[in-house]
């Protein structure tokens, strides 16, 4: 089971990236997929889950408005789309995905991390 996630980089506030998650070795439209993130000196925390089928999505109140979680079961591939970025959006942003989503972020069963990507955010 592989999961590569790619498009981080360094960006000023204000600006946009947009992070991929691709996917193999597991029947991705099985999966709830989500991205959490993990800031200088801070514990990983939820950024946002999307449900399979894409049936919800759910955010962090920290996120909601700027970032859109979307998924392309065709491609076996999640999406995060981060605008209007902050200082405070700096962090290791990795991919996840699980066998299943209760309530908005609490994954369980078979459970699998991507290595993460870096989003550097300049104020």
């Amino acid at each position: 089971v592989r999961l590569v996630e790619s498009g981080g980089g360094l960006v000023q506030a204000g600006g946009s990236l947009r992070l991929s998650c691709d996917t193999s070795g597991i029947a991705f439209s099985g999966y709830a997929a989500g991205w959490f993130r993990q800031g200088p000196g801070k514990e990983r925390e939820f950024v946002a889950a999307i449900h399979r089928g894409a049936a919800s999505t759910f955010y962090s109140d920290s996120v909601k408005g700027r970032f859109t979680i979307s998924r392309d079961d065709a491609k076996n591939a999640v999406y995060l789309q981060m605008d209007n970025l902050k200082g405070e959006d700096t962090a290791v942003y990795y991919c996840h995905v699980a066998q299943g989503l209760q309530g908005d972020r609490n994954f369980y069963g078979v459970k699998y991390w991507g290595k993460g990507t870096l989003v550097n955010v300049s104020s």
